[in-house]
């Protein structure tokens, strides 16, 4: 990916717009333990996201003797990983697309998701973490339009041509799950798992720390340096001594100097209802737990939650914008709730008017050809980044990935990954951040009833 260097420093720190609700209606976590003095580790993970806790998982899965030190900028399950929807997805879900198909080979995709998927459930297991948390549901493309059914229709045929089985619910159907009128047809798919993603994320650091594995909170890497034949991780309140490092920190792996112009730095946004007393939930009707995906891409995710998983809520997902430097604007989320707002009440007549209790934003990283940033970038510095907009199942892989290239283990994950290009590089800027900013508003509007 780049030439050897001396030293990597970080040009920004993660900042984040909006509560990580998710995290928040779990009530607070245990107390941080920051990095603070120098310290030696045989291993550096930086990034406490899927990718980051799955790398230093299968770290200690491969090799129980060694030390790992996870470096998280911020608190577990409060970044990028508490704040996407939750759905762990196995099957072709390709966002560039008309209706997820992807272009490529997918039937080795769904292999790796279904890979990824396991060793999550299998970390469930081991941890102790509550099943609450990953829910086995499968998900629902929603239809609002008969263009959105059309989207459907394609997409069914394409998994039956992969033996892939689906089931097409009609509007009576997609009521009696929803409680909602608005969608004309859905396509169950029996895969995907329904996280709760803040819950799945602390139990996964929860039972690392038991495991052996020290987590750093609260110290965000400043940038590492050679240090004879070692790398030395620097934070504001000490330093970590290690001969390998896994940069775990999807689009902020650019901060750092690496595949810098080649990264799209994007933002979806999300709104929670406050938890729906009995009068609400007699009105809504429909199932307790179900989690809708728009059948065009650019559409609305929809997803409802019980007590479970952190109370009785309704989560709104959709707008997209591209900000390079990686800090979305107030405007921007006071836009996209307003949306958000209508497209809830559109949905849902019987809650229209209802006050959302949580609004945020969440970034998502992704290049122009679809591929990750895995494998050695440097001497000793392993990549698991750029999970372009699949952060649950993505993230897994690529965490998973780095940790066996690090200590040298082939499987069909390093292959897979292994044989994809670099990033392709962008349009110089701003043409990038412009025109994608158009198109993304562009297909917004055409999305605008899914």
């Amino acid at each position: 990916m780049s030439a050897y260097k001396a030293k990597y420093s970080a040009k920004r720190l993660p900042t984040h717009l909006g509560p990580a609700a998710w995290a928040e209606i779990l009530g607070k976590g245990s107390a941080p333990q920051p990095l603070d003095g120098d310290t030696t580790a045989d291993v550096v993970v930086i990034g406490g996201g899927f990718a980051g806790l799955s790398a230093a998982r299968r770290l200690r899965q491969l090799d129980g003797s060694l030390r790992v030190v996870l470096l998280e900028a911020g608190r577990l399950a409060e970044g990028a990983a508490g704040r996407n929807s939750g759905f762990m997805i196995d099957l072709p879900h390709e966002l560039a697309s008309d209706d997820y198909a992807g272009a490529g080979d997918d039937r080795a995709l769904i292999a790796l998701n279904r890979q990824a998927i396991n060793f999550a459930g299998k970390t469930i297991e081991d941890y102790g973490i509550s099943p609450d948390f990953f829910d086995r549901a499968g998900k629902v493309n929603g239809a609002a339009s008969e263009a959105a059914h059309a989207h459907n229709l394609s997409y069914a045929q394409h998994l039956e041509s992969l033996g892939e089985g689906s089931e097409m619910l009609d509007g009576p159907a997609m009521e009696a799950l929803t409680g909602s009128k608005h969608y004309v047809s859905g396509l169950y798919t029996p895969g995907t798992v329904m996280l709760q993603p803040a819950g799945y994320v602390r139990g996964l650091g929860a039972g690392l720390m038991r495991d052996g594995v020290r987590i750093c909170e609260d110290s965000a890497v400043t940038g590492f340096a050679r240090a004879g034949g070692d790398w030395k991780v620097q934070t504001r309140c000490g330093s970590v001594t290690t001969p390998k490092v896994i940069l775990a920190n999807n689009g902020h792996l650019e901060s750092f100097g690496v595949a810098r112009g080649r990264l799209m730095q994007l933002f979806l946004f999300a709104t929670m209802t406050p938890e729906l007393g009995a009068d609400a939930l007699a009105r809504l009707g429909g199932a307790p737990r179900w989690g809708i995906t728009p059948s065009d891409p650019m559409g609305t995710t929809m997803r409802r939650i019980d007590t479970g998983q952190g109370g009785n809520r309704i989560v709104t997902r959709t707008c997209a914008v591209l900000k390079q430097d990686m800090r979305p604007r107030v405007g921007q989320l006071d836009r996209a709730a307003r949306v958000m707002q209508r497209k809830f009440d559109q949905r849902f007549p019987q809650l229209a008017g209802m006050r959302m209790q949580y609004a945020w934003a969440g970034h998502l990283c992704l290049s122009l050809n679809s591929v990750a940033v895995t494998g050695e970038i440097d001497r000793g510095v392993y990549g698991a980044c750029v999970q372009n907009g699949l952060g649950t199942a993505r993230g897994t892989l690529t965490g998973i990935c780095a940790a066996e290239v690090a200590l040298g283990v082939s499987s069909d994950i390093t292959a897979h990954f292994g044989a994809e290009a670099q990033p392709k590089r962008l349009p110089p800027p701003p043409f990038a951040e412009i025109g994608a900013n158009v198109v993304l508003r562009w297909k917004e509007w055409k999305a605008k009833e899914d």
